[in-house]
Formats: C-alpha cells, structure tokens, sequence
C-alpha cells in the first residue's frame, strides 16, 4: 500500500514539519487541527475555534477523497475541560446520524498560548 500524504488546495502549507493528512488504502489519518483561520488568525472564543477546526478538517478530508461523514475515530484537545460544553455544542452541528467513537483529553497547553481546541481524525475514504 502507498502512503500519500495530503494537502489541502488553496491552503497555505504548515511551516512546521507535519503533513495535514495521510493516506494509507482507504484510511485517512489527520494532523491535529487547530483553530486559526484560513488567514492565521485565531479567534478567542472556543466555538469560533472549534469551526475554525472543522472547516480546516473538512479540507482536509475533502482534498482525501473522504468527508465528515466519513469520520471513525475523533480525538478532542482542550486547554481548558470549561469549554467543554461549548465545544460539543458546536462539534454536534457537524455530525448526524451514527457518530463517530470520540475521546476528548484536557491538555495543559496547545502550539500556541491563544488556542485552545485541537481536534484530529481517523476517516475512512471510499475507493
């Protein structure tokens, strides 16, 4: 099986040495994503992150051949198990029916001091 590593178009590159996806047969395993913007910018308030995240993973798992829909497997970084409430308020606006298995872990700190949700994913993608 060859392994590909994904990037999504018309998205800026990562600078740090990481692949935002990797393809092996039908699976696709992401980078954690984080909650900045197309642009960089990072908003403050943890939904604003937390759709930041999904749109950047949505890339992602499009640029793959895959979709949301698709999802195994979801692992859930906080900065702060406060935002917890808030983060799955919005987490549940990207998934229907069956969800995918989730763990979320309180982490001390992320990347960067301003953000404050990661999310990564296991997806499957059709052949």
């Amino acid at each position: 099986m060859d392994r590909q590593a994904i990037f999504p178009p018309g998205r800026p590159r990562p600078v740090p040495p990481y692949s935002p996806g990797i393809r092996l047969g039908n699976l696709l395993f992401t980078s954690g994503a984080v909650g900045s913007d197309i642009n960089g910018k990072v908003p403050e308030d943890i939904r604003a992150q937390t759709r930041n995240v999904f749109e950047n993973l949505k890339a992602v798992l499009a640029a793959a051949g895959s979709g949301l829909d698709k999802v195994l497997k979801v692992t859930v970084f906080l900065t702060d198990m406060r935002d917890f409430q808030a983060m799955n308020e919005v987490y549940r606006t990207y998934f229907s029916g069956d969800l995918p298995a989730r763990s979320t872990v309180g982490v001390s700190a992320l990347a960067r001091p301003e953000l404050h949700v990661e999310i990564e994913m296991v997806a499957h993608v059709p052949s």
